[in-house]
C-alpha cells in the first residue's frame, strides 16, 4: 500500500523548449516510500520532467514542490544523471566523486565523519576496493555505481535515476535494479527507464510521460498507458520476458 504522504507535488503543470510544447497541464504527486517507474517514448518528456523536480529546468506554469520546498532548494534529493562521463579527463578518484555528494548536501560534518559515511557507501556499492581509482579507469557499470555513490552521499529521502543502466549488460542492469530495490526500503526510488520489464519486479507505481502525465499507483502498465506512450495494439494483454520469466505488464482487459 503506497503511503499517503506527498514528498512531490506538481499542479497544472506546462513546459516548452521555445514554440516546441513538450508537457502539458500535468498534474501528478510522488508519495514516500515509492518506486516509481517513469516510462514513455522518446521525446515525450521524461527526462524534461526529471529536470523541473529538480530545479534544472523551469515550468512555463503550474506549481511544482519537493518536501513542501521549490525544487532545486531540497537537500534531501540524490540525482544519477543519464550521462555518467562525469569526470572523465579529470583526474577525480571515486572517492573525489563520491565526497562532492557530501558538500553538496551541506551537512557541515566533520572530515572524519564524511569519511564514514562516504567509505559505508563505497562498501555497499562494492566500490571500496576501487576507491582511489580515476573515474577514467572504470568499467561502465563502476562508473555508474560511483555516481551513485555521488547521490547517496546526500543521504538523500529521495532518490532520483535517468536511464541507470542504459549503457550495462544485462547482468550489470540487474545488479542495478537489485541494489535500488534494497535502497528503496528506506527511500523514495524514481527512475526513468525505456525498459518495460522493471516495473513488475521492481515498481511500485508507474508514471507514463508523453505529452502529459497518466500515473498509476500500481505496478502495471495499462492499456490505455500503451496506447498513449507507444501507439498500442489492441488485442490480448502484453507480456515479456525478463530475468528468466514471463512477466505480465499490461493487465487483463475485455477484447
Amino acid at each position: 500500500m503506497i503511503n499517503t504522504e506527498k514528498i512531490v507535488e506538481v499542479q497544472n503543470l506546462n513546459f516548452s523548449y521555445g514554440q516546441v510544447n513538450v508537457l502539458s497541464d500535468v498534474n501528478m504527486s510522488i508519495h514516500l516510500g515509492e518506486f516509481l517507474a517513469v516510462i514513455g517514448p522518446n521525446g515525450g518528456g521524461k527526462s524534461t520532467l526529471v529536470k523541473i523536480l529538480l530545479g534544472i529546468l523551469k515550468p512555463d506554469s503550474g506549481k511544482v514542490r519537493v518536501f513542501g520546498k521549490k525544487p532545486g532548494t531540497s537537500k534531501s534529493v540524490g540525482y544519477v544523471p543519464q550521462d555518467f562521463s562525469a569526470g572523465r579527463g579529470f583526474p577525480v578518484t571515486v572517492r573525489e566523486v563520491a565526497m562532492m555528494g557530501r558538500a553538496l548536501a551541506g551537512k557541515g560534518t566533520t572530515k572524519a565523519e564524511d569519511k564514514d559515511v562516504v567509505d559505508k557507501i563505497l562498501n555497499d556499492l562494492t566500490l571500496i576496493d576501487s576507491s582511489e581509482k580515476r573515474m577514467d579507469d572504470l568499467s561502465g557499470g563502476q562508473r555508474q555505481r560511483a555516481l551513485m555513490a555521488r547521490a547517496l552521499a546526500v543521504e538523500p529521502e529521495i532518490l532520483i535515476l535517468d536511464e541507470p543502466a542504459s549503457n550495462l549488460d544485462m547482468i550489470g542492469q540487474t545488479r542495478i535494479f537489485d541494489l535500488l530495490a534494497q535502497l528503496n526500503k528506506n527511500m523514495t526510488v524514481v527512475v526513468v527507464s525505456h525498459d518495460l520489464t522493471i516495473i513488475p519486479k521492481y515498481a511500485t507505481s508507474v508514471a507514463c510521460v508523453s505529452g502529459n502525465v497518466h500515473k498509476h499507483d500500481e505496478a502495471e502498465v495499462t492499456e490505455d498507458m500503451i496506447h498513449q506512450s507507444y501507439g498500442g495494439v489492441e488485442g490480448c494483454p502484453v507480456e515479456l520476458v525478463a530475468h528468466g520469466h514471463p512477466h505480465r505488464v499490461l493487465k487483463e482487459h475485455d477484447h
